[in-house]
């Protein structure tokens, strides 16, 4: 008996020049669970494909039972005790749910036992609380949980006389609801128990914590860590993965909180000296040249701090697009994919027997979920419009001045260039956020009936965006700061970002002849 179920000495996997996985070597016994934590990027999911035999390892070795390991694709991993569930289930449309579960696996030499096979199937369903009616729907109208459970399933549903040795999970967490994560870390330790290996790739630190025995982290390829579970924290396994044990690194948005609160003290004692010193050279009536350079210094420290202010300011929005994305994410995969199922199992009660005199309270019910899941889908779209990330800027913009159009009662005549291209991620998210706040301003104060906006680059490598309105305009004009001070934000978030992009904003505007905006940022190339 080999005294480990795997060992990986070295295992080296390249792209070319650019390693994904360098030199990585641990053991891993019979029913024992292993956590795989890293930043993407650090390699855990190529990992797990080198163990699962799609990919070839560049150098290094791979040890199983014993023996040298070489498989060459996921049959033959199979064949050997190897099972893998990756972050997308591979499933085949044409063909059922029974089917896809046991493709290529299927009990019956000749003849395949579909009795034997459907029975086999409602266990593992049973154990992950999903009911039996999944195997009889359409492969192509699942749900991503319900995806996910499939390929779950297809891994789990082995001969009890030959039981998979090693199951490999790649991040299959994040699409399934609370219940059946649960029921899942439930199942993963009653197959731990009876030999069953695990290696599980999760950004999930609590569930990692609540299953495995131990835990790998990987940091730019590279296993910087192997230690049991119980003898560290999730705060060390951060700033191993985060490659720091610096505040800043493990927790970015509350530095930069805490470091623009500091500055703007900074600045604002900077600027009370400034004042004094500028009082008392205009009482002395004369240079003094002592005072001169303090108030240079001063100011130039100033500078610094004004430009520090800026840098923690783009960091900040950037921090807040990605909170937003992940709540986005979070809202899409988790709250709406499980206010789906629960729709899901009032319909099979309301086809149940007996229930006729609640029949209409239940459909009334699914009428609601549904109409809270529009909503929920709605809030994912204003947190992070998916068409932006497909599609890029000029295809979101298209398409929220038509939903803005359709709610409001407001035509928008759009002038978009046509080749613009695809732009930085920041670029192309604060241009989006321009566009949304100056819709909303127009809709809550300019009662206006039509609105006209243009997106075009110019000869001097500069991005235009112009959105007008013939709506009652402003009696006077625009004062930022007196708009500060009214906690009027619409204009004055708008402005905060075009300084942020080192652009300009000009505002004209007349009582009774519509409000004029123009943003005119630097913008480079378009990225191919």
């Amino acid at each position: 008996m080999p005294p480990f179920l795997l060992q990986t000495i070295e295992l080296t996997k390249r792209y070319g020049n650019r390693p994904a996985l360098e030199k990585v070597s641990f053991t891993l016994s019979a029913g024992e669970v292993v956590g795989v934590v890293g930043r993407r990027g650090a390699g855990k999911s190529t990992l797990l494909n080198l163990l699962a035999g799609l990919h070839t390892p560049t150098a290094g070795t791979l040890h199983f039972r014993g023996q040298l390991l070489k498989p060459r694709g996921l049959y033959q991993a199979h064949r050997i005790g190897i099972e893998l569930v990756p972050q997308t289930p591979l499933l085949s449309e044409p063909l059922g749910v029974l089917d896809n579960i046991f493709l290529g696996r299927e009990i019956g030499w000749l003849r395949p036992d579909t009795t034997r096979m459907a029975e086999r199937a409602h266990a593992v369903l049973a154990e992950l609380d999903v009911h039996p009616r999944l195997l009889a729907q359409n492969t192509r109208e699942l749900s991503d949980e319900q995806r996910q459970v499939v390929a779950i399933a297809r891994v789990l549903c082995f001969d009890p006389a030959k039981p998979a040795a090693l199951i490999l999970f790649d991040d299959v967490f994040t699409s399934l609801s609370f219940q059946r994560q649960e029921r899942l870390l439930s199942l993963i330790k009653t197959l731990a128990r009876r030999g069953t290996s695990f290696l599980i790739a999760s950004d999930n630190l609590k569930h990692l914590f609540a299953v495995t025995d131990r835990l790998l982290v990987l940091y730019d390829g590279r296993l910087v860590s192997d230690q049991r579970t119980a003898e560290t924290t999730p705060r060390e396994i951060v700033e191993l993965t985060v490659g720091s044990t610096q505040h800043e690194q493990v927790t970015p948005i509350i530095w930069a909180l805490e470091s623009f609160h500091q500055a703007q003290q900074q600045a604002e004692e900077l600027r009370r000296v400034q004042a004094d010193l500028r009082e008392s050279l205009e009482a002395q009536g004369s240079l003094n040249q002592q005072l001169l350079a303090r108030l240079r210094a001063q100011v130039d420290a100033l500078n610094q701090l004004n430009l520090a202010l800026q840098s923690t300011q783009r960091r900040l929005m950037t921090e807040r697009e990605r909170e937003r994305k992940a709540l986005a994410r979070e809202l899409h995969d988790q709250v709406i994919q499980d206010l789906l199922s629960f729709n899901y199992r009032l319909e099979e009660l309301e086809g149940a027997q007996g229930i006729e005199a609640h029949r209409g309270e239940l459909s009334a019910l699914r009428k609601s979920i549904r109409q809270i899941v529009g909503d929920l889908r709605q809030l994912c779209s204003d947190l992070r419009p998916p068409t932006i990330d497909t599609h890029g800027l000029s295809a979101a913009i298209r398409s929220h001045a038509q939903e803005w159009a359709e709610n409001n009662g407001i035509p928008v005549q759009l002038d978009l260039q046509s080749d613009l291209g695809r732009l930085p991620e920041a670029i192309e998210l604060s241009v989006f956020r321009i566009v949304q706040e100056a819709l909303n301003n127009t809709r809550r104060h300019a009662a206006a009936h039509n609105v006209t906006l243009t997106l075009h680059r110019t000869p001097t490598a500069t991005l235009l965006l112009r959105l007008a309105d013939d709506g009652q305009g402003m009696p006077e004009p625009v004062d930022l700061a007196a708009l500060s001070a009214q906690k009027h934000f619409g204009l004055l978030g708008i402005s905060e970002r075009v300084a942020l992009l080192s652009g300009t904003l000009k505002i004209d505007s007349k009582k009774g002849e519509g409000l004029t905006l123009q943003v005119e940022i630097p913008s480079p190339s378009p990225l191919v």
